[in-house]
């Protein structure tokens, strides 16, 4: 059994992470005319951005792909070698391919250069050298390239897969802000995510409607006022005009007041008892909304009203946990 030297493993893996760390910064010394040109050509893209790469390469281009979907860029990942078989018929003339290899020279990928060349495709590269096959063919550079691999053999691509990944990054970042790209947007493309939920739930989408919102008139008695405070299960009540206006409200927070002040609440009315002029949210307000206002005014419960002031539903705090809002 392999007696494990904790020093060891430790030194290693702090050098990892000071080398990888001074390949991203040395990235950023390294931006200038061609990165801004890069995210000029895509932004003129009038199809997807095809990103390839193999190997190592390979895998941060996937996710490269995906974090430009994700944040406006219309992106596909295709593998080179199967792009040699058939998979070519995915891209077009409205194309840009965006091409990630260290060393310029992946056999796979430079194969198929010539191809996308006579096709029109405009050609992004991302390498470690610009003296490559795959720099000589490329219409724009972005220099990748890294003094050394973390590997203690200097082989295993880790400190240059870290560089790509980043600059990848970096121009998915300065893509979504030139296009305008907000939260919104994003939650679009990610409706099934906590943000989307955040972002695309409407109050009208989880709120109670119909018989179970509790409402009574301004002359309903305190009994009746109480049953229907009972029977919702919102421990509150609106109080309506005969057209559906709000009025006001009372809560069973309410009654424990009138209860220890000694108030005779039996010959009372739901005028005489209301809170006027409660909070209440629209039905098009974002769900996320309410739960701020809710938050803010220390509330469990609060009304929906359209928008002529009429209420057409109501939400609490259990609503929103179920609709995972919050």
């Amino acid at each position: 059994m392999t007696t494990l030297n904790t020093e060891r493993v430790l030194q290693l893996a702090r050098e990892t992470l000071d080398i990888e760390a001074q390949a991203v910064l040395g990235l950023r010394h390294r931006l200038g005319e061609d990165f801004a040109g890069a995210v000029a050509m895509i932004l003129a893209v009038r199809g997807r951005v095809v990103v390839m790469g193999m190997g190592k390469s390979g895998h941060i281009g996937r996710k490269m792909a995906a974090t430009l979907a994700s944040t406006g860029t219309p992106s596909m990942f295709v593998h080179p070698a199967e792009a040699s078989h058939g998979d070519l018929g995915m891209i077009t003339a409205a194309d840009l391919v965006l091409a990630i290899s260290n060393s310029g020279e992946s056999e796979e990928l430079t194969a198929i250069l010539p191809v996308l060349k006579r096709q029109g495709v405009k050609l992004l590269a991302m390498t470690g050298s610009r003296n490559t096959t795959l720099g000589r063919h490329a219409d724009l550079v972005l220099d990748s390239g890294v003094d050394k691999e973390a590997c203690p053999l200097n082989l295993a691509p880790t400190a240059s897969t870290t560089a790509q990944l980043a600059l990848g990054d970096a121009l998915a970042v300065a893509l979504l802000d030139a296009r305008g790209f907000k939260a919104e947007d994003f939650a679009r493309s990610h409706p099934g995510g906590a943000l989307g939920r955040k972002l695309l739930t409407l109050v009208s989408d989880i709120m109670r409607t119909g018989d179970a919102v509790p409402r009574v008139p301004l002359g309903a008695d305190f009994s009746t006022l109480m049953r229907e405070v009972g029977a919702k299960g919102l421990g509150a009540t609106a109080i309506v005009d005969e057209d559906g206006h709000v009025l006001g409200i009372f809560t069973d927070g309410d009654l424990r007041r009138l209860i220890e002040k000694g108030v005779d609440v039996r010959s009372g009315t739901a005028e005489r008892f209301m809170h006027p002029n409660p909070v209440t949210v629209q039905a098009d307000a974002l769900a996320v909304e309410a739960a701020e206002l809710m938050e803010e005014r220390r509330i469990t419960s609060v009304l929906v009203v359209d928008g002529e002031q009429k209420l057409c539903g109501a939400l609490n705090s259990n609503d929103l946990m179920r609709a995972k809002v919050i």
